[in-house]
């Protein structure tokens, strides 16, 4: 198959705790190295982890199938774009065969959030109830409005699917419990 990848990269299985954190943008320079289109404003998890988990896009040209391990040699910041290098990638042609993939990490790679923050993957899926303990929904998604971060919940409502947002912020937010997978927030389910 044309643009195949190159020996050395090995098929492997998706760990179960797999998280997409970015695709493969394009080859970049001759020496195999590759840009890398981060899904995180803060790329910690591509820098944390030294074996990334391929698989090709769902669209455009595909140059290999299932699922693949590659093992990061380099991956830094470089002039406002991330950058990486593997130890199976050898070259430019090599480069260019990995376009389109998207990455996986295991999440139990990302490094350890600090006190009061969280990954937002850990978050979607929480119940949300506020102070009186009336269910709101659950975390459906997170959306990034500019200042701040805000809480899509998705709840129902006369049989109907709804959405609510709730910021993400300490004068709304009154706890995170992921163990217990419930967010308690001063809100009211007519706002």
């Amino acid at each position: 198959m044309a643009g195949a990848l190159p020996a050395g990269v090995e098929p492997a299985e998706l760990p179960a705790d797999a998280i997409e954190v970015g695709r493969v943008a394009d080859a970049w320079g001759i020496k195999g190295w590759f840009k890398v289109l981060s899904h995180s404003a803060d790329p910690e998890a591509l820098f944390s982890s030294k074996r990334w988990y391929l698989q090709p896009s769902e669209r455009g040209a595909k140059t290999f199938a299932g699922t693949v391990l590659l093992r990061v040699r380099e991956a830094k910041e470089h002039s406002g774009s991330i950058v990486a290098t593997a130890h199976e990638i050898d070259g430019r042609n090599a480069a260019e065969a990995l376009r389109g993939a998207r990455i996986f990490v295991p999440r139990s790679s990302f490094p350890t959030a600090g006190q009061d923050e969280y990954y937002w993957v850990d978050l979607i899926g929480l119940a949300v109830v506020n102070r009186e303990g009336l269910g709101l929904g659950k975390v459906k998604e997170l959306l990034s409005t500019g200042p701040q971060t805000a809480l899509v919940i998705e709840y129902e409502a006369e049989g109907q699917s709804r959405e609510r947002m709730i910021p993400f912020v300490a004068a709304y937010v009154d706890s995170v419990d992921l163990p217990g997978k419930r967010i308690t927030v001063d809100w009211q389910t007519d706002y």
